[in-house]
């Protein structure tokens, strides 16, 4: 570990000490359900520039929308990757985006402070309990009703889906508006959704056509993934000559990172591009996609196409895709043979 990392990591551990009761006080508040409650202001909270954070709270940002038809909603957030994302989503308001490297931009990073105390909000919510920003931005934000996401134990022991990272924050808001008065919503939790326009799946189906040039149909993998997440070069190429004997049938491709890096040593047909609304269109026009935890994982997730996530750690639970007939396999348990099998299904149901 470098000594950036070294400190980086001590820094972390240092503000989550300092923040972790941050908020505390709030879970008694007490709500006068006598005055008439009218939500049309809200601050969501996810201080983090990873493609699949911000993906996975386009599940909350629905369910706020679907409770709250005309409001208005900021995004507190970090990076460039927000405006994208949330394209076509009519409802936010501003993106306030903390810079992703602060203590390089000490100016922008105390004007998003500024412009977040001067707004005014009926509900803050922090998306993330552990996430230090969030909590600050929480505390500091001018709300009626305050929100910082902590553990609920009841809606534990009541979703067993509850440790999913997309979904807790999902039962929490919808518990706190209990609080407020408003009736329980029992729906199933949206799924991951990038809102993909009619045109952008008509260019994403012209840029499959023009890979593949025949009328088959497509599996899409991703090879690629960050730190431990990444399977080696050999237990792809295993798995490539397994999914080609399998799939005859089928195209495979496969979505290069920005990394321009192929694990299977670019044998299948590639497609690379560094816009994401592009690689999502591309995936959308595809029967499955199958690869390891990451944020293209949870992309393909957000195109509403069948996603098979491979995972080699123990958060499983946390992460994996879901709706639209996705899967999660853990390839610490079974064989090829059985992952097979678990995508033939996928396959199937799609």
């Amino acid at each position: 570990m470098s000594i950036l990392k070294k400190v980086n990591k001590v820094r972390r551990i240092i503000t989550h000490g300092l923040t972790k009761n941050i908020g505390s006080s709030q879970n008694n508040q007490i709500i006068d359900l006598t005055q008439k409650i009218e939500i049309k202001r809200i601050l969501i909270s996810r201080p983090n520039h990873r493609l699949g954070n911000l993906l996975l709270i386009t599940p909350l940002v629905q369910d706020v929308v679907a409770a709250f038809p005309a409001c208005k909603i900021d995004l507190f957030v970090k990076g460039g990757l927000a405006p994208i994302v949330f394209k076509n989503y009519p409802n936010i308001n501003y993106i306030i985006e903390l810079p992703k490297k602060p203590f390089k931009n000490l100016a922008a990073y105390f004007k998003v402070w500024v412009k977040i105390k001067k707004q005014k909000y009926d509900i803050v919510i922090n998306v993330d309990k552990n996430s230090s920003s969030g909590r600050l931005s929480a505390q500091f934000a001018d709300a009626k009703y305050k929100f910082f996401g902590d553990d609920d134990e009841a809606l534990k022991l009541e979703h067993i889906d509850y440790v999913h990272i997309a979904k807790y924050p999902v039962y929490e808001f919808r518990q706190f508006l209990t609080k407020l008065g408003f009736t329980k919503n029992d729906n199933p939790i949206p799924p991951l959704d990038l809102k993909l326009s009619s045109l952008e799946i008509k260019e994403g189906h012209k840029i499959i056509q023009e890979l593949v040039k025949n009328d088959k149909k497509t599996i899409c993998i991703f090879t690629y993934a960050t730190s431990d997440k990444c399977y080696s070069e050999s237990w792809w190429e295993e798995f490539y000559e397994r999914l080609l004997t399998e799939y005859q049938d089928y195209n495979i491709i496969e979505i290069l990172p920005v990394e321009n890096i192929s694990q299977i040593g670019f044998k299948a047909l590639t497609f690379y591009s560094k816009d994401i609304r592009e690689i999502g269109s591309v995936i959308a026009n595809t029967e499955i996609f199958i690869g390891a935890d990451s944020g293209i994982m949870h992309l393909a997730s957000s195109v509403l196409t069948p996603t098979v996530g491979l995972f080699s750690r123990a958060n499983l639970k946390t992460y994996e895709p879901y709706n639209n007939n996705s899967v999660a396999i853990n390839t610490n348990t079974g064989d090829k043979e059985d992952w097979i099998k678990i995508i033939n299904k996928a396959l199937i149901r799609s």
